[in-house]
């Protein structure tokens, strides 16, 4: 169970592809609570409850997030191995201070960084057009010697996407080994882009082909997830959208959406489906009703729907402007990184063995985990 408190709508860059809008508005410490008991009292007891701090720029408010802590760790329903706490930031906010807080609470860290300066200060520069590279590069630099494993998120984007190897280089040269790349599905792609992404994704293949041999293995969501859905036959039904049901995002006021990518203004406008206050929240959900059955028809009939993302609901919405529909793009992007995963299975299984056992659990990220010096 998914629960995203995006503590407050004020960033300090001003990023293209934004979809959270900026305003002067944090969440109270009385809403927190509220929506604390809410995730404790609704979570299934076989599920882990994972909180996230998110925004804006969450580390803007980092006494906010120690108190909000302090309110998880206090509750009674609390367990340590019950409970996971993460954090998404820009990289442009970063001390010894927050990262010692951070490590002693055993909160995971995202830096959101699209790659080296040529390409992260395309999309995502300060208000006033100044370049965020030096600042993400410098916090990256820092996290890797302070925090036990920072992972590191790159949108793409068909200006940007053809540096994707590139990318993963420049992320591995900073000494990170978890990376995930995820696409920017509202932007418009074309068919030449759409063309090239399996050559993309391929070099990407590659690259950790090259990293596992040299006995220096990366997690690289393309790839990494893919094996572990090819080798378990396709997604199961809770690795699937649950937006809404087991994913839900909440505001600084305490709306509710079912998912944080579709918060826009945060308003209670558009996706927003119920409030933390306005009565009972389960009644507020049962409400809701997600866009049933699958839009497009080919996709009914496709050999590999299974092993497909095409049930992600924002991310069909972004693309599409429906939860339920696939757009070419997102077909395309996803023929390829299963084609891209398989490959590098076989590769790698046929020149060292047996390789990927601790993905059938879906642990694929252990895979990048390793005690040798970098």
């Amino acid at each position: 169970m998914k629960y995203t408190l995006c503590i407050t709508h004020v960033c300090n860059l001003a990023c293209d592809y934004c979809y959270i809008g900026k305003r002067k508005i944090n969440m109270s410490l009385a809403v927190a609570n509220k929506i604390i008991n809410f995730a404790f009292l609704n979570t299934p007891i076989e599920e882990t409850i994972n909180i996230g701090f998110f925004g804006g720029e969450p580390l803007l408010e980092f006494d906010l997030i120690v108190a909000i802590t302090d309110a998880i760790e206090r509750h009674p329903m609390f367990n340590d191995h019950h409970v996971e706490l993460t954090v998404v930031t820009n990289g442009t906010v970063f001390s010894k201070k927050i990262a010692d807080f951070l490590r002693q609470h055993n909160i995971g860290v995202t830096i959101s960084c699209d790659g080296p300066p040529e390409v992260q200060d395309i999309f995502r520069h300060f208000a006033n057009g100044a370049r965020s590279s030096s600042q993400v590069e410098n916090t990256i630099k820092q996290a890797t010697e302070l925090l036990p494993f920072p992972l590191v998120n790159a949108v793409y984007h068909p200006r940007t996407f053809r540096h994707l190897p590139q990318v993963v280089e420049y992320f591995s040269s900073l000494g990170l080994r978890h990376i995930y790349l995820n696409p920017d599905f509202s932007a418009t792609w074309s068919n030449t882009d759409c063309m090239a992404l399996r050559d993309i994704y391929g070099e990407i293949g590659e690259l950790y082909i090259d990293y596992y041999i040299r006995d220096d293995p990366h997690f690289i969501s393309l790839i990494d997830s893919k094996i572990t859905v090819i080798l378990r036959g396709g997604y199961r039904p809770l690795e699937r959208c649950r937006m809404g049901k087991g994913e839900f995002a909440f505001t600084p006021e305490g709306y509710i959406y079912p998912c944080e990518r579709l918060i826009g203004a945060g308003i209670g406008d558009n996706h927003c489906i119920g409030h933390i206050d306005q009565g009972p929240v389960t009644q507020q959900l049962s409400q809701y009703k997600k866009s049933s059955g699958d839009i497009n028809t080919e996709c009914m009939s496709c050999g590999i729907k299974n092993y497909c993302m095409n049930w992600c609901g924002c991310s069909n919405y972004f693309a599409s402007g429906y939860y339920n529909r696939v757009n070419s793009f997102l077909c395309t992007s996803e023929k390829s990184a299963i084609q891209t995963a398989y490959h590098v299975f076989q590769q790698l299984e046929a020149k060292l063995g047996p390789t990927f056992y601790e993905h059938l659990g879906g642990q694929s990220v252990i895979h990048a985990v390793s005690d040798k010096p970098r």
